[in-house]
């Protein structure tokens, strides 16, 4: 075979390789994404089992950077804390290695059979989540076909003089050798934007014997550096300082921790040897046709070895950890006032757990907004200030603007890849939206009527004070009630959401009742009472919006 062909066929198993593990990733995130997402949000700020979920989470679905970039979306939209978002990450360093433990597995047999039956199911299904079921075990049948493919572009190569002399300076027996791995696997793994493609390329290196044992784990520890890469670009852009913190978080922890293992690197190249062998593995120099059949199981043990020492320091360390991170991350960004507009970063939009939880912080920051300004709008029922009632249309006009941001957000993300549940959430998300920016028109409609009561000289009486009060109170205390219920899941919302819309409803009609009442005894004049029947009548809007708000709500908490 030519040079060209074998750099052909070797890239091309790489490519397969990424693709299988691509749709396998995603394939697993549609499948198991709310569950997921609904794990991550209830982390306790218990640091190991913070740990404990990463490494699960990420063993399902096989991709620390997905992991990670759903972590500083949480961060980012202040669902998670930055103490829990680092444990967390912790965790998935240690469940990205299962993918090398897989590979390790020699399951390259079963390949070609998992991409036909993936085929039927991805193609031919009817079901949606069949689709995705299919999605992932074609998937894992193209990873190990790119695995075969790869070892078999490198086989002609693996005895001539000049290959062998090319990787032979990619040697660990001097500092200068070590680090020049370390740096090739760091640089490999950011130009493929994978550790998971990159620990595959090096085991089929290896297992071709083109690199030493020793010289794979080298490019192993380079190869946790580069996977870092991901979170940071997932930052790039971004005003958040909670999000360039937690990406700078997994870095540091990845580069201290390789330069640890560094220090002792002779010593943990005989202790993944000693302890793989303890565990039943062959040899590492035992060969088969020329292959180096045991040396992927030592290389994926390595991977997993380090990363569990790694995490094991760093667990103890985490605040101190953490101290650092926040030493060397930008300092928070100054607020850009009350009218700051909602801001969504481009590096979430291949992460729609991610993207949704910050599109739902935004939310929140928005609901707060017009929660605040709902109650300032009603101190006017009673006491005129015309700061208040002059600031009404800077806030519609916010609230307008507010909406058309997140909107088109969320239909950028719907023209990605998106599952079910995530389509419906999405469909709930611009619902709310568009009920605060018409509960803002409400809000916008009651000023602009005080405005014109108070310019007139017109004067309610205490009974239609006291009315008016009361439906503004219990419109702000439903609004509120939502605001607390999308931070925090709470039992018997939805209940209690119906009851407050039915106690809005019950007042109109009664305040009207009363009104009328008042007419027929002369206590109200005709003009007065036109302006009293609208303010009440936005007010019962706006409780017909809240409850739009509850049941979006409660569909998607």
């Amino acid at each position: 075979m030519s040079i060209t062909g074998i750099i052909f066929q070797t890239l091309g198993g790489l490519g397969l390789f990424i693709l299988g593990m691509k749709m396998m990733t995603e394939g697993l995130q549609a499948t198991a994404g709310q569950r997921i997402r609904r794990i991550l949000e209830a982390i306790s700020s218990n640091r190991f089992m913070g740990c404990a979920t990463g490494a699960g989470v990420t063993a399902i679905i096989q991709s620390s950077s997905a992991t990670t970039v759903m972590l500083i979306g949480f961060v980012s939209a202040g669902i998670m804390s930055l103490n829990q978002a680092v444990g967390v990450v912790i965790g998935a360093n240690i469940g990205t290695t299962i993918t090398g433990q897989m590979i390790a597995f020699k399951l390259t047999k079963v390949a070609l059979p998992a991409i036909a039956f993936g085929v039927v199911l991805k193609y031919f299904s009817k079901k949606r989540n069949f689709r995705y079921i299919g999605d992932i075990i074609l998937g894992f049948g193209l990873l190990f076909y790119g695995m075969t493919v790869m070892k078999q572009g490198l086989s002609p190569i693996k005895s001539d003089p000049q290959f062998i002399e090319f990787f032979t300076t990619f040697s660990t027996g001097s500092i200068r050798g070590i680090l020049l791995c370390v740096f090739m696997g760091t640089a490999l793994t950011v130009a493929v934007q994978s550790s998971s493609a990159t620990v595959g390329l090096t085991m089929a290196l290896a297992t071709s014997g083109l690199l030493a044992y020793p010289t794979a784990l080298a490019l192993v520890l380079g190869e946790n550096i580069g996977t870092t890469v991901t979170a940071q670009l997932s930052t790039i852009g971004s005003n958040n300082s909670e999000a360039h913190r937690t990406a700078n978080a997994h870095t540091i922890f990845n580069v201290i921790g390789v330069g640890i293992i560094l220090l002792i690197f002779p010593w943990f190249v005989d202790i993944v040897e000693v302890i793989t062998l303890k565990l039943g593995a062959g040899a590492v120099t035992h060969t088969v046709n020329g292959e180096y059949t045991n040396v992927a199981r030592y290389i994926a043990n390595g991977h997993t070895i380090f990363n569990v020492i790694n995490a094991a320091v760093f667990l103890i360390f985490l605040p101190k950890l953490i101290q650092l991170t926040i030493l060397i991350s930008p300092k928070p960004a100054k607020m850009q006032g009350k009218y700051q507009l909602p801001e969504f970063d481009s590096g979430f939009i291949d992460s729609p757990i991610g993207a949704l939880a910050k599109v739902k912080g935004e939310i929140i920051r928005t609901m707060e907004f017009t929660h605040m300004n709902l109650k300032k709008t009603s101190t006017c029922l009673t006491i005129r200030d015309d700061d208040i009632l002059g600031e009404r249309q800077a806030i519609e006009d916010h609230l307008d603007e507010s909406q058309k941001v997140i909107i088109k957000y969320l239909t950028t993300i719907y023209q990605g890849e998106v599952n079910e549940p995530e389509a419906k959430e999405i469909s709930e998300l611009m619902r709310i939206t568009n009920n605060i920016e018409r509960l803002g028109d409400s809000m916008e409609n009651v000023s602009k009527i005080l405005e014109r009561i108070y310019d007139n000289d017109f004067q309610f009486s205490e009974e239609a004070k006291q009315d008016l009060v009361t439906i503004s109170d219990q419109v702000h205390i439903f609004f509120g009630l939502i605001l607390d219920e999308f931070q925090e899941k709470s039992e018997g919302f939805y209940q209690e959401a119906l009851a407050n819309e039915d106690l809005i409803d019950h007042m109109r009609e009664n305040m009207r009742y009363q009104h009328i009442e008042r007419l027929r005894q002369g206590e109200c004049s005709v003009d007065v009472g036109v302006f009293f029947i609208a303010l009440v009548s936005n007010y019962e809007k706006m409780g017909d919006y809240c409850f739009n708000i509850a049941t979006g709500v409660n569909r998607i908490i």
